[in-house]
């Protein structure tokens, strides 16, 4: 087990499938005491209960980040549970990718919502905690959509390079106390095609997800961020698959 990670109580969205579900597993197989929120709680249940049965320490709680009320009882039922806060992962996204002509205005207000308020919400959570404590880490999800626009994912980069923005500002303010980390991940094995309701772009996203890598790639470099030392920040880890030019 890693010692830095070896009972740090890690609290993670969007932990029902994908990059939150292979951190969740990652991390509690480091010694970690996780905290999983999803809408999906018949998979949260699941999960928790594997990860209980290999000897982990794992809770779970339904969680909308688009709500505020229910991020702030998503720490709270942290907090209850295991008296603090060290992790705060904000994974929650979705990518429902169409052109701007298409008019997609329910899909792009979705996007703004999860990928930035979401992120947002769990910081207004979970800052004042970690102020408290005088220690904490946000890893914010943001994208090598964040990084660069392509064509269908104007808005989803938009939502990507919000995340960046969001995470530098919040790094300068904070001080040596709380760390803040950025992972953007290349072509990544999830369910987040799967929102893409334009069948172009749906097909597109299929063809250019056929390299992806598997979502413990982006545990791993998880779990690296949150094992450095307290005076080691490390702010930003961009993972793609060694094929891909994007």
């Amino acid at each position: 087990m890693t010692t830095d990670i070896q009972g740090k109580v890690v609290a993670i969205t969007g932990a029902s499938s994908g990059i939150g579900e292979a951190t969740a597993r990652l991390l509690a197989g480091q010694g970690a005491k996780v905290v999983l929120g999803a809408r999906r709680t018949d998979r949260l249940e699941t999960l928790t209960g594997e990860l209980r049965a290999k000897g982990g320490e794992a809770r779970f709680r339904a969680l909308d980040v688009t709500k505020r009320e229910d991020v702030d009882a998503f720490v709270a039922f942290t907090l209850k549970e295991y008296g603090r806060l060290d992790v705060l992962i904000n994974n929650a996204g979705v990518m429902p990718l169409s052109k701007l002509e298409e008019l997609k205005l329910d899909e792009w207000n979705r996007m703004i919502d999860v990928n930035i308020r979401g992120v947002l919400h769990g910081i207004a959570a979970g800052l004042p905690v970690m102020k408290r404590q005088k220690a904490g880490q946000f890893i914010n999800l943001s994208s090598i959509g964040g990084h660069a626009v392509s064509p269908t994912a104007a808005v989803y980069c938009a939502t990507k390079f919000a995340v960046m923005a969001i995470s530098e500002g919040l790094r300068q303010e904070v001080g040596a106390d709380i760390r803040v980390t950025v992972i953007s991940p290349g072509v990544t094995t999830s369910e987040l095609a799967e929102s893409i309701s334009d069948p172009a772009s749906r097909e597109y996203m299929r063809e250019f997800r056929k390299d992806a890598i598997p979502a413990d790639a982006i545990a791993r470099a998880i779990s690296y961020a949150i094992s450095q030392p307290a005076d080691v920040d490390v702010s930003e880890i961009i993972i793609r698959p060694t094929s891909s030019p994007y």
